[in-house]
C-alpha cells in the first residue's frame, strides 16, 4: 500500500492541513464523500488521499457545488481508475509485462 493511502492523519491535523473546520470535515463524513478508518477507541483517521479529497470538495463547495453533485463525481472516478487498473492488469498478464 502506498503512503498516500495509510490512514495515520488525526482529524486534528486534517484541520491543519486543509483549514476546514472539524465539523466540516465530520460532515463531509457523513455525507460518503470520505471514509476514515477508526481506531480500536474510536479516533478517525485520515491519508493524504483523503486530504487531497477534502481540498477538492472545499475547493467545488466554494464554487456552489452540492455534496450530492460532488458524491457522483468522486464516485465516478473511483470507477474510472478501477476500470484502469482492471484494464491494465488484463494487458500485463496478456503481455506477461510487470507494471
Amino acid at each position: 500500500m502506498s503512503y498516500k493511502h495509510k490512514k495515520v492523519i488525526s482529524i486534528g491535523t486534517v484541520n491543519e492541513l486543509t483549514g476546514l473546520s472539524l465539523r466540516q470535515i465530520r460532515y463531509y463524513e457523513e455525507r460518503g464523500l470520505i471514509y476514515p478508518e477508526r481506531t480500536k477507541r474510536g479516533t478517525r483517521k485520515y491519508s493524504f488521499s483523503d486530504v487531497e479529497i477534502l481540498l477538492q470538495i472545499a475547493d467545488k463547495r466554494e464554487e456552489g457545488v452540492q455534496t450530492y453533485e460532488i458524491r457522483k463525481d468522486l464516485q465516478k472516478t473511483k470507477k474510472g481508475k478501477v476500470m484502469e487498473r482492471m484494464l491494465r492488469g488484463q494487458l500485463n498478464a496478456h503481455f506477461k509485462m510487470n507494471k
